[in-house]
């Protein structure tokens, strides 16, 4: 039998760029797709289930090509969620306002003041306790993924109780450590979804669900996203995956292998017809490559300045409005 012909890694054995399966799902849900009434009123089209697969090998990511993402913003805010940060302060001091309109929308119904998302930031910077106040997202990601409330036997109170622990369960330390010493095992996951927390959160885990899989020296990664935002939020939970898998392959002393993505509801804004329409309009090209200059001692030291793209070169941008 001739040997298999390598292909580049953002071209499938079909000769296929890695970003059309994408492109592919975002026509089949926009022309397909039920029409539902959704939490924000506005309405989606939306279908149940999809998974997509993307390597890794060769430091390859999959950036979307046919519309420019921030992928800056997003390793900021995959460092935020590893902080165990809840509070949008961190982010808003380096320019990153994709959890703002949250807490904006809160102060807004709750105090009656009109101020501008400019106001609003300004100030959370200035004002510690209006942050404090004001900007907190409740238990979200950060604090389910690296300190998910413990709660230790308190016999002094009484027979069979308990009281929460000072310091909770850190999944991601108990995942580099279970990759590195049991690699085989099934249970190489952690998830945001505390169900006892739900309410108290400014918005549950979409992103909720990872699992990891060695074979081969190699780590692959799966993500469950039980609810995707196609337009807007695929994109940065895309590279997310990526950016933490190659992460976790660093610390372990792995090659990163791919990464599968699972979507549970999978829909498009009715109010996003005009992105869409351009996007699917456009054809993906290129292979970006994602390089982490720096291995630090453990997978919560990252900086920004460890992570370098090259040879991105996307399209321009597709503006389109969030639905709150």
């Amino acid at each position: 039998m001739p040997a298999r012909l390598a292909l580049p890694n953002h071209i499938d054995g079909d000769g296929v760029h890695y970003e059309q399966q994408y492109l592919d799902l975002m026509h089949h849900v926009w022309t397909q797709g039920h029409e539902r009434i959704d939490r924000t009123g506005v309405g989606t089209r939306s279908i149940l289930g999809a998974t997509m697969r993307f390597s890794l090998a060769d430091d390859a990511v999959p950036l979307l090509t046919t519309k420019r993402v921030f992928w800056k913003v997003a390793a900021r805010e995959m460092l935020w969620f590893l902080s165990g940060e809840t509070n949008i302060r961190p982010l808003v001091a380096q320019g990153v306002h994709i959890w703002t309109d949250w807490p904006l929308d809160r102060f807004r119904r709750e105090t009656g003041e009109a101020v501008s998302m400019d106001d609003f930031e300004a100030r959370i910077l200035a004002d510690e306790a209006f942050a404090l106040q004001w900007g907190d997202l409740g238990p979200v990601y950060g604090k389910q993924w690296v300190n998910w409330d413990r709660y230790d036997p308190a016999p002094e109170v009484g027979e069979g109780l308990y009281r929460r622990a000072a310091q909770g369960h850190n999944q991601i330390a108990a995942l580099v450590a279970a990759i590195r010493t049991n690699p085989g095992s099934r249970r190489l996951l952690f998830t945001g979804w505390n169900v006892d927390q739900l309410d108290r959160m400014a918005l549950p885990p979409c992103h909720m669900t990872y699992q990891f899989h060695v074979a081969d020296g190699r780590l692959s990664g799966l993500l469950f996203q039980r609810s995707c935002d196609l337009g807007i939020g695929f994109p940065f939970n895309i590279f997310g995956l990526a950016l933490l898998t190659r992460m976790l392959a660093l610390q372990c002393d792995l090659e990163p292998g791919e990464i599968v993505w699972q979507g549970g509801d999978v829909h498009l804004y009715l109010n996003h017809g005009d992105l869409v329409a351009e996007q699917l309009s456009r054809s993906p090209a290129g292979a970006p490559k994602l390089r982490i200059l720096r291995r630090p001692e453990t997978i919560f030291d990252h900086r920004i300045e460890d992570f370098l793209v090259e040879d991105y070169q996307p399209q321009r941008g597709i503006a389109a409005p969030i639905a709150v």
